[in-house]
């Protein structure tokens, strides 16, 4: 499948958001994730990541992104979560009563504790990261770095350019199974030919990254000059509205910890 047919299916998924979200500078949304990652990482407690998850969900529906499209993107969060919880679960620091013993497992009301907070914490940071990005556009992403944030142009164009051939790997991906399948090679032994098929996918993303690479040095997308911008990247009362609700979040969060007498400062 070509670029184009990439690109296509990429603006109808996007299109089924709302459109107010949709105007959102992806800077306001990258800050917004950010508030709310910094003040999670700040305690590991189960109040403050209870607070920002139900608050994210509440605030989920504004966002105008369809269930099947929530869950297919953020399953791997939710399945992730309760692995890593119950990983602390086991091997956790050691306090109050002991209900379990196993060779090195230990379960015990300290480890339970802060399981039950790092499964919350995982999916309160994690959410967030991955549902803000939804339909993001990549060309305005890049337009932010470079224009807001002042990254360096070189590392953001590069940058671009690589997250425009991830979905035409995946396109590959298919395209070389099903060519495979054409010859009669494909039916059985998936596993075994998993090998040979990533191979074959790292040779031709290494030729297009290659040409690429070659394009655009030839256009001095490598030279060190001030680049000028197309299309102007700024920050509007809406944006300032998304990170703020981001930070107030992130701080609610904090506040409910506190009140609780639950607040667990990662350094103590």
């Amino acid at each position: 499948m070509t670029a184009p047919h990439v690109i296509a299916r990429h603006d109808a998924e996007s299109s089924a958001q709302s459109s107010w979200w949709t105007s959102v500078n992806p800077i306001a949304r990258l800050g917004a994730a950010f508030a709310i990652a910094l003040c999670l990482v700040l305690t590991i407690d189960w109040v403050s990541a209870a607070t920002a998850l139900a608050l994210e969900l509440a605030l989920l529906p504004f966002l105008g992104i369809r269930p099947a499209q929530f869950w297919r993107r953020t399953w791997p969060v939710w399945l992730a979560a309760p692995l890593t919880g119950l990983t602390i679960v086991l091997y956790g620091e050691t306090s109050g009563r002991v209900w379990f013993e196993f060779l090195f497992a230990r379960v015990s009301d300290g480890s339970i504790s802060l399981g039950v907070a790092t499964m919350l914490r995982v999916l309160a940071i994690a959410l967030p990261s991955v549902v803000l990005f939804i339909g993001v556009d990549t060309t305005r992403l890049a337009d932010g770095l470079a224009q807001i944030v002042r990254l360096p142009a070189r590392f953001v164009l590069g940058a671009l350019a690589g997250l425009r051939l991830v979905g035409l790997l995946v396109e590959d991906w298919r395209s070389l199974e099903l060519a495979r399948r054409a010859r009669g090679v494909g039916d059985t032994g998936r596993l075994r030919r998993l090998a040979g098929q990533a191979f074959s996918l790292l040779v031709i993303a290494i030729r297009r990254g290659s040409r690429l690479a070659t394009a655009m040095e030839a256009r001095a997308f490598g030279s060190s000059k001030e680049r000028s911008w197309a299309r102007p990247s700024t920050l509007g009362s809406r944006d300032v509205t998304v990170m703020l609700l981001g930070f107030l979040v992130g701080i609610l969060s904090i506040a409910s910890s506190l009140l609780a007498g639950t607040w667990n400062f990662i350094a103590s």
